[in-house]
Parts: C-alpha cells; structure tokens; sequence
C-alpha cells in the first residue's frame, strides 16, 4: 500500500511497477492519508497487505504517527518511510518508532523493486 497525499503518486507507482503489476508479482493499493490507509488496514481487504509504503509530509495524521500506529497495530507490517526533505529527526523518530527502511524522493524505483521483491 502506498500512502501519499499526492494523487500523481498513484499514476508515478502503476507505471514503475507496470511490468510487476502485470504479471501479478505486485498488487499496489492507494491511501490519499494516514486516516484512509488505517480504514482500509482495519477492513478485511487488508490480509493480503504485507508493506505500506508512505509519506511522512501529508496533512492531517503524518506518516510518522501512522508508522508508530501500524508498528502497535499490525506489528508483522513492514513500513517503508518516504521523505522529499533530509531531516536527521524524522529519520530518528522513524527508526525509534520502527521503520523497515527510510528512502528519500526522487525515489529509487529500481533498488525499490529489488527490496520489494526480495521481502
């Protein structure tokens, strides 16, 4: 699931994940904020989530708060924290609160593949 208030986001994702999605290595799931991706974690749909990739900027709830939430909640989740700004206490309340890995935009989108993949 990737969690981004950036709506472009989703269209950025389908067509760096095109071939994967495809051929149905990867199903990505969209959440505009913290509060719809905790929604759709809650409902029965979310059995077959197993990485949430989110922002930690979006207003409301930040993905910082959803990371700590998810990590209390959905403790087998791995998180994946996404940041435009170089910030040495977000990435430290990230790895405090219990970070799979913290990448900084522009994404990587080969090395995510291959961290994707290899889960």
């Amino acid at each position: 699931m990737v969690v981004d208030d950036e709506e472009d986001i989703q269209s950025l994702f389908e067509q760096k994940f095109r071939k994967e999605i495809r051929n149905g290595d990867i199903e990505i799931q969209f959440a505009l904020s913290a509060r719809a991706a905790l929604k759709a974690l809650q409902s029965q749909e979310s059995n077959d989530i197993f990485l949430i990739l989110s922002d930690i900027n979006m207003p409301g709830m930040s993905g910082l708060e959803l990371l700590k939430i998810v990590k209390e909640s959905f403790a087998s989740l791995k998180v994946f924290m996404i940041t435009a700004y170089e910030d040495d206490e977000n990435y430290r309340l990230a790895m405090k609160y219990g970070a799979d890995d913290y990448l900084n935009k522009p994404i990587d989108f080969k090395q995510l593949k291959e961290k994707i993949l290899n889960l």
